[in-house]
């Protein structure tokens, strides 16, 4: 059951057109901040390490659905200044195996009324994702994906050359092209998201359930007791303790884990985007390729946002190198020779953490007490709901839900992998 809290004290209310007209009456006089800034306590019931999209879904599900409200969300610098605000956007649930199709369809149906819940445009548009085939291998494969996802419940298609175009005009379906368009996949559910709306909709409707957001408090040193279990950590603005600890870090999962005593099997990667100048609405959904190895969907402002693959060697930092930028160009220009005359405006690269099979680790770590969420790689946007909600279940109870199960730390000691490097490729 959902915490009663006053919260509507200190943050802005509820939003609604009523309440939109009602402050314009007033000359906006009566909005409050968003949320609080608090100064952290020195214990919580939940320390959650991280103040990103995936983070800030854990405590608000944590407070929601649990009713745990003493928690503290900490972040090295503000809200959404990592992968949540370095993202390209894209939500889909069409993966391979039955275990990742469950969970990301479940955080596909969360998004479908997340603006609802959270009472914040997250500007979900469910615009459709086209997974295009230009070779036999790919029109296999994307067959038996949709095939998979069919019999998982998960909404899929295969077109034709012709289904294409008549779904996205843009696309050239000549024959005589280098890569020709043999077909694609298609998820009419799948679309883009709004990825500071996100960040911004889970931290106002956590703390509006009384919540913690620390901001400015970068994790030193993690601490252990006597018996070696987790009771808190050290930051740059000072001693937190708690019950219970959770590292929400994606990229930087690997330096808090060494500061815990363990070791995670995952690679830091940079993972380069750009946007062009904008333009006028020319195209109505997401276009990915795996094989011409580029996708490309446009903003709200109007910016084509592009993309592909990881940077190949481990990096801590968010720049890439030049010659990735260059491949992208060349791949997008490939599909959309039109494109070669508009201007890059701006880049960046996120820091992906990467499993060896290329699926996402939540649940407990060998430290007792302290739980961890990461490994999603290149598609960490789309699973934040279900990630959230996921974490908060097992941090509640102690033990992992259905959905998060297959996904623990050991099976890479047991061996039962979830391998989808081949829905993970390029099409985040």
């Amino acid at each position: 059951m959902a915490a009663d809290t006053s919260a509507d004290k200190t943050a802005s209310g509820r939003f609604s057109a009523w309440r939109v007209f009602k402050e314009a009456l007033g000359g906006n006089t009566g909005w409050k901040p968003w949320r609080r800034n608090p100064e952290p306590k020195p214990r919580y019931d939940v320390i959650i390490v991280g103040g990103g999209g995936h983070g800030l879904a854990t405590a608000y599900y944590l407070a929601k659905l649990h009713g745990i409200t003493n928690v503290a969300v900490v972040e090295k610098g503000w809200i959404g200044g990592g992968n949540a605000g370095r993202n390209t956007t894209i939500v889909r649930s069409n993966y391979l195996w039955d275990e990742s199709a469950a969970i990301y369809e479940h955080g596909l149906k969360l998004w479908e009324g997340l603006s609802q819940d959270l009472n914040v445009n997250v500007m979900f548009s469910q615009r459709g994702v086209l997974n295009l085939a230009h070779t036999l291998h790919d029109v296999r494969e994307s067959i038996r994906r949709v095939n998979a996802n069919q019999l998982n419940g998960v909404d899929a298609e295969w077109l034709d050359p012709e289904g294409v175009q008549d779904f996205c005009p843009l696309i050239d379906i000549s024959t005589k092209k280098r890569w020709p368009v043999l077909g694609a996949t298609l998820q009419r559910r799948g679309g883009t998201a709004r990825h500071d709306a996100v960040v911004w909709g889970y931290a106002r409707a956590a703390d509006r359930l009384g919540v913690d957001i620390i901001e400015n408090a970068e994790v030193t040193s993690v601490l252990r007791g006597a018996d070696g279990a987790f009771e808190g950590v050290e930051t740059t603005r000072g001693t937190i303790r708690a019950d219970k600890g959770a590292f929400v870090a994606a990229g930087h999962s690997s330096v808090l884990a060494d500061m815990a005593g363990f070791r995670l099997p995952i690679e830091s990667h940079p993972l380069q985007a750009l946007v062009s100048e904008p333009l006028k609405p020319l195209l109505d959904c997401v276009v990915m390729s795996n094989q011409v190895h580029v996708y490309v969907s446009q903003s709200d402002k109007g910016e084509l946002v592009m993309g592909a693959g990881i940077d190949a060697h481990t990096s801590y930092t968010q720049r890439g190198a030049f010659h990735i930028i260059e491949d992208q160009m060349a791949s997008a220009i490939e599909l959309f020779p039109m494109f070669s005359r508009l201007r890059v405006m701006r880049t960046w690269a996120g820091i992906v953490d990467v499993c060896p099979d290329a699926s996402p680790i939540i649940g407990e770590t060998p430290v007792p007490n302290l739980y961890i969420n990461c490994g999603w790689g290149t598609g960490g946007f789309k699973a934040t709901p279900s990630s959230g909600w996921t974490l908060a279940h097992t941090l509640a109870h102690g033990a992992p839900h259905a959905l998060n199960a297959p996904f623990a730390l050991d099976r890479f000691t047991t061996g039962a992998l979830v391998d989808e490097h081949g829905a993970a490729a390029v099409a985040h």
